[in-house]
């Protein structure tokens, strides 16, 4: 019986532990596309999710989207979209990371969608 006392609260406290995932947590939540800019909405994303592997100072992979040209050419390609997206045939970024929350994807297709504009 002591043993078992002195687990308790051990037991207790690892299973007040838990991680909350938004998209779980909230699975209604709608996202919103609308008004998406590369300035205000895209590269935030990028710059977070992206940029310390491929901006202009580490190219992993020979891959660059840090200037609008340069993530011009992926995002026309389908490179962009398909690596986040982690659709076959296409790496699945970011590596070695959790693939990007569903809205931040969506609001990158919406930019694709509207011809990638650089504004």
């Amino acid at each position: 019986m002591r043993k078992i006392m002195m687990v308790l609260p051990l037991f207790l406290l690892l299973s007040s532990c838990y991680y909350d995932a938004e998209e779980l947590l909230y699975p209604d939540l709608e996202c919103n596309t609308e008004g998406v800019t590369l300035s205000g909405t895209v590269l935030p994303i990028l710059v977070e999710n992206c940029f310390r592997c491929h901006d202009e100072a580490n190219n992993f992979g020979g891959i660059t989207l840090e200037g609008y040209d340069q993530l011009k050419r992926y995002a026309d390609n389908g490179q962009l979209l398909g690596a986040i997206s982690h659709t076959t045939g296409f790496s699945p970024m970011p590596q070695n990371a959790p693939q990007l929350v569903e809205c931040n994807i969506e609001k990158i297709a919406a930019w694709l969608d509207a011809g990638a504009p650089n504004d």
